[in-house]
């Protein structure tokens, strides 16, 4: 769903689901800001692109998703042995 405020758009997200999942995905994001080398360069190019942090957050919080849904899916596909 799209919204906007003069010159700036934003999408609307859901923010149903797990609480837990999204309050760790949280937690990642915040830190790798903090300590991770990668995601500090790329915070300072999307400030350079005139992007909020909060959108730069957004960004950073799908790749963190998806990077960890396929960590997941792979330990959860292998049979115990």
């Amino acid at each position: 769903m799209e919204r906007s405020s003069g010159s700036r758009q934003y999408r609307r997200l859901n923010r149903g689901g797990d609480r837990q999942a999204n309050a760790a995905l949280h937690r990642i994001v915040q830190t790798r800001l903090r300590v991770d080398p990668r995601t500090q360069d790329y915070y300072e190019r999307r400030i350079k692109e005139v992007k909020t942090r909060r959108e730069i957050v957004r960004c950073v919080k799908r790749y963190e998703a998806r990077e960890v849904f396929h960590l997941v899916g792979r330990t959860q596909a292998q049979p115990p042995s």
